[in-house]
């Protein structure tokens, strides 16, 4: 068995693990092993068996056949509270997977306590808080303990599953794309939780698809593909070789040519997303991809909101094709062919006990319906074009949502929109969870559709808006502050600097802000 970089003997082992449903072999012959003190990053493209590897270390699943050990002792979880209290703590990459959205914060912190019966036979809300404040205070975190988890930020919701996975000081944790919705600034504090817990000794799993998280963490890389190994790297560390063994090919890049718009779609005039941030103007043009990028917080899914009628804007005014434009609620935006993919897509696009061909059709039923009856054998027939065209890996479009990997469900929240004509779509982080070439996949696909439409993607990684836009736009505190072109002459140092900051946009003062320099 594999020894990690620390020389210590494995605390996690894994050897010849298997697992099937019905006759489709998830997981083949699978052995990992992971070191005190060691940060082993798990690669592998959606569909290859992470999450099903996961689930059967976290006790969600069992295995078919195999062996595992924790410290030296025969681990089988039953369920993920045996794992917790065997030293092994998870964080799922769904967040509503790791949280309780309708308890308080201060409720999921202490989830695996009053759980396990260990907080006594009384729940003192007194106490509890006082137990919430010492465990996030290992973050350095001051979230609102009182409130519901579903009313807080999903960047706060990801630290609090988080925090509450290190409260149980565990001898391995397991992070499954634990930076897909952080900020700059939120990563950078959970890269030094992390490297404060490989100090320790605490061994740790991180599933990621983000070469920066790998590059910043990793000690030993090992790659996953259909079910199997496919590589074990140790440094120095092969990134490229390592992305090759996961995918079973180099990956093919350039040859993509930067289009300019054909006419003018969407117009955004003067527009404050809040009462003290800057406004701001730019067009959108039909043909022409377009990516927002800046770090989470900076505004971003907020001007989708105003775009979308989900919210008001501050100030200005918005054209659609010419004519005034400013839909009250989603509906009026769709009728007027602004359609917008949504960030999270477990609690905002998908119904996970609807088939694939149902989740495609949900937005346009009305259109797709006649007497009160809906074309089923066109809903099939559409689903069956949108599977070949994005590579959905799935047996057919019968198939539940909740049997896809996350990325096959990421596509299927993106070819739902593609699926009927717009003027404009929106696209908000759609490449979140998805694997490489599953965002080849994704951005081909818009790339290829784009022609009589505006499309516009936002996106927090730099290199996510290189591969599939023609223009990039800047967003930092509310604002638009850079407007590139990703042909010759682009200037990436620049729209580093304007992402982090470092170029002086001379925004509006907020109140807070006024109260801060008057204190």
């Amino acid at each position: 068995m594999t020894v990690g970089e620390t020389g210590a003997s494995p605390v996690l082992e894994i050897a010849a693990l298997e697992r099937a449903f019905g006759q489709n072999r998830v997981l083949k012959n699978v052995d990992l092993a992971v070191s005190p003190g060691e940060v082993l990053v798990l690669m592998g493209a959606n569909g290859a068996g992470k999450s099903t590897l996961v689930k059967i270390i976290a006790g969600v699943l069992a295995p078919g056949a195999g062996r595992m050990t924790l410290a030296g002792r025969p681990y089988r979880p039953a369920r993920p509270i045996d794992a917790v209290a065997a030293g092994l703590s998870v964080v799922h990459q769904q967040i509503n997977d790791a949280v309780a959205p309708d308890l308080s914060v201060a409720q999921n912190l202490l989830l695996d306590r009053l759980c396990s019966g260990r907080t006594g036979a009384f729940y003192s809300p007194r106490r509890a808080r006082r137990e919430a404040e010492a465990i996030q205070a290992i973050l350095g975190l001051s979230l609102p303990l009182d409130r519901a988890v579903s009313e807080i930020p999903l960047a706060d919701r990801q630290l609090v599953a988080i925090c509450r996975a290190l409260a149980e000081d565990p001898k391995v944790l397991v992070l499954d794309e634990p930076t897909s919705s952080l900020s700059q600034r939120e990563a950078e504090r959970l890269f030094g939780i992390v490297e404060m817990l490989k100090a320790r000794g605490v061994a740790i799993l991180y599933i990621t698809h983000r070469m920066s998280d790998i590059r910043r963490l990793a000690d030993r890389i090992v790659t996953l593909r259909d079910g199997r190994i496919t590589g074990e790297f140790r440094p120095p560390l092969d990134y490229e070789g390592a992305v090759t063994a996961m995918l079973g090919a180099p990956i093919q890049r350039g040859g993509e040519t930067i289009r300019s718009g054909t006419r003018p779609v969407l117009s955004v005039e003067d527009i404050r997303l809040t009462s003290w941030s800057r406004p701001f103007s730019f067009t959108l043009d039909a043909g022409e991809v377009t990516a927002i990028t800046g770090l989470v917080g900076t505004g971003k899914s907020r001007l989708a909101e105003v775009v979308f009628g989900l919210a008001p804007a501050a100030k200005g005014r918005m054209r659609l094709m010419g004519e005034p434009y400013g839909p009250h609620d989603c509906g009026a935006a769709i009728e007027a062919g602004v359609f917008l993919a949504a960030k999270d897509r477990a609690t905002s696009s998908i119904v996970p006990g609807f088939d694939i061909a149902r989740n495609l059709s949900l937005p346009f039923l009305s259109h797709r319906s006649r007497a009160g009856f809906v074309d089923r054998a066109g809903e099939r027939q559409r689903a069956r074009r949108t599977i070949a065209d994005l590579s959905i890996v799935c047996q057919g479009e019968a198939d539940d949502m909740a049997t896809l990997s996350g990325g096959n469900q990421q596509k299927v929240v993106v070819g739902r929109w593609l699926a009927e004509p717009c003027k404009l779509l929106i696209l908000d982080e759609p490449f979140q969870g998805v694997d490489i070439k599953a965002r080849g996949d994704i951005a081909r696909r818009l790339r290829e559709t784009a022609g009589d439409r505006a499309t516009l993607v936002l996106v927090t990684e730099i290199d996510e808006a290189l591969e599939v836009a023609d223009r990039i736009l800047v967003m930092s505190d509310h604002t638009i502050v850079g407007d590139h072109r990703t042909g010759p002459g682009f200037d990436l140092s620049r729209l580093l600097a304007e992402v982090a900051g470092e170029i002086d946009v001379d925004p509006l003062p907020s109140p807070d802000r006024l109260e801060s320099a008057a204190g």
